[in-house]
């Protein structure tokens, strides 16, 4: 108990001087953009990307109910998660790409090195997909796992 409670202290307290430094750091026309942008981003993730998410795996699992799916599902969900992920990190620089805050920090092409980074996680996925099932289908594994 004592474990917990001083656990929750220690949150508090981290939490508090977070705020401070927020308050601090941030200007007030920050600090009424920032809720706004929390906003969009709950919108975003509810009308964009939760359905996506939702449908790609409807899919993934109508897909995976075929003969034989269970061998090559892992590959493609594997797939999905890399580009999913690559995706989220490569969102907020493409975003702030050419805003002209500051013309040093992102002085590459970040929509050519996102796309080839895509490109090259569903070349990767697509190689191990079928040499999986290529390995698997000839192995003499009939029927189970």
């Amino acid at each position: 108990m004592r474990t917990r409670i001083s656990l929750v202290v220690v949150g508090v307290l981290m939490a508090g001087w977070g705020g401070w430094k927020l308050l601090q750091g941030v200007d007030v026309h920050g600090l009424v953009r920032l809720p706004l942008w929390l906003g969009g981003a709950v919108v975003a993730d509810d009308l964009f990307l939760v359905p996506l998410s939702v449908g790609a795996g409807w899919l993934v699992a109508r897909w995976s109910r075929r003969p034989d799916a269970h061998r090559t599902v892992g590959v493609v969900r594997t797939t999905l998660l890399y580009v999913g992920i690559t995706s989220l990190i490569a969102v907020p620089l493409l975003l702030r790409q050419g805003t002209g805050a500051n013309p040093t920090v992102l002085p590459r092409n970040y929509l050519r090195d996102w796309l080839l980074l895509e490109a090259t996680i569903v070349v990767i996925g697509a190689v191990g997909y079928f040499t999986f099932s290529r390995a698997r289908a000839s192995s003499g594994d009939i029927g189970g796992r």
